[in-house]
């Protein structure tokens, strides 16, 4: 048995206010159908996406019919694409057909979802090919279970899925982050909450976090692989390995090979303008910095930049406008999308000596901690929740993000 293990796709993902969306927009798509192709080159039995497929519940007609291009060549080769939802693939409409539920039902995809006990359990209902719905697909003697993002009590559902699988030789797609691991800060669970599914499962396909990493129990036996986002979504997975799990059965064993994928360049450089006098002094550190620092890179695809400035100056640092410095790069390098963080504080002079205020960044961080802990509910999550605010003004503020992103992080926040 053979198969593809693949998650966080995020199809549909762009940059709303940049020049490049079309361009930024397709790069998804040609990440998904180098998998498509590589999982028909190899012969797979089977495909897995761990979640997240989309980047928004609600996506564009667009979105929905590139979408159905990509899966075609799986649906003609009869290479089964089994699949769960994970948070961004969530509606958070009552009575609202998910793009997820439809593309099942057209046979895109076979989406697994459980059905809950009335004491609180789950059955994983055999997966009806013809209403396109169900909790568990056998192929062969194999039997596959699904469970979507469920939210930060992930843990505690984990002896209620072990309970609910009766059968041998199982695997379990589940949408979940592990601590220490995951690099997001929701919808994980702890390690030691996961090593029961190792004795129930052959292999643990997850999703959710964007970076790759396998999971071992106590006696050093990899069960679980996060195969991470085969393309960098958000500024800061250029840290990361970008691909997806080839996976062989060997001697009644799950063998994960990582293959590499090609994801567009991403750089993040912080800017020390350290001392500047003035704003032109400033912007000539700045483009002096980025030709210095700005690496090589033998792809020819234009990068996706994020500079940092940082330090003291003498000068308002609002005065180096996000726009005099995207025209000041555009002269010395050529990217498909630029974001700046502005972390400039000013100098200040106070008792005959030098003393800095805090940044702009800071000052927000202390009112919102300062707010929040005088409520007595949030006490002691002043710095979580902060964050959390920012984060979200942030993404609003960047213009590519949907209200349903928004609202699966505060889902997932309250639980």
């Amino acid at each position: 048995m053979r198969f593809i293990h693949t998650a966080d796709i995020h199809l549909g993902k762009t940059y709303r206010n940049s020049a490049a969306e079309k361009v930024r927009y397709s790069d998804f798509f040609h990440t998904l159908d180098g998998i498509v192709a590589a999982a028909i080159k190899e012969s797979v039995d089977f495909m897995l996406i761990g979640g997240d497929l989309f980047h928004v519940g609600q996506i564009l007609p667009k979105t929905f019919a590139r979408t159905i291009e990509s899966l075609q060549p799986l649906k003609d080769a009869g290479i089964p694409c089994i699949a769960i939802e994970g948070n961004h693939d969530w509606i958070h409409r009552r009575d609202s057909i998910s793009w997820m539920e439809a593309l099942s039902q057209m046979g895109y995809l076979r989406l697994l979802r459980p059905q809950r006990t009335d004491q609180g359990g789950y059955y994983f209902a055999p997966f009806n090919l013809e209403e396109g719905r169900g909790g568990h697909v056998q192929i062969g003697d194999l039997n596959i279970y699904g469970l979507g993002y469920i939210g930060a009590q992930a843990g505690g559902h984990v002896e209620r899925i072990c309970t609910a699988v009766t059968t041998e030789k199982n695997i379990l797609l589940f949408h979940v982050g592990i601590w220490s691991y995951s690099p997001v800060e929701i919808g994980n669970m702890k390690i030691e909450e996961a090593h029961p599914l190792a004795d129930k499962f052959a292999y643990v396909a997850l999703g959710h976090g964007h970076k790759p990493y396998i999971i071992e129990t106590p006696a050093g036996q990899p069960y679980a692989y996060n195969p991470g986002s085969p393309e960098r979504v958000n500024f800061g997975e250029q840290k990361y390995d970008k691909g997806y799990y080839l996976v062989t059965e060997e001697a009644g064993c799950f063998v994960a090979e990582f293959k590499p994928t090609a994801p567009r360049p991403m750089q993040v450089l912080t800017i020390d303008l350290e001392g500047a006098e003035h704003a032109d002094e400033a912007l000539s550190g700045f483009c002096r910095q980025v030709q210095a620092t700005l690496p090589a890179t033998a792809d020819d695809r234009p990068p996706l930049l994020e500079l940092k400035l940082v330090g003291r100056v003498k000068f308002q640092p609002f005065e180096l406008g996000r726009e005099r410095l995207w025209s000041a790069l555009d002269e010395i390098a050529e990217t498909l999308h630029l974001e700046i963080k502005n972390h400039l504080s000013l100098v200040t002079h106070a008792g005959g000596e030098e003393s800095s205020k805090k940044s702009l960044a800071e000052i927000e961080q202390d009112v919102l901690k300062e707010l929040i802990g005088a409520n007595s509910e949030y006490q002691g999550r002043e710095e979580e929740l902060s964050r959390l605010s920012l984060q979200i003004r942030d993404l609003v503020l960047r213009g590519d993000v949907e209200d349903d992103e928004l609202l699966s992080l505060l889902d997932g926040e309250d639980s």
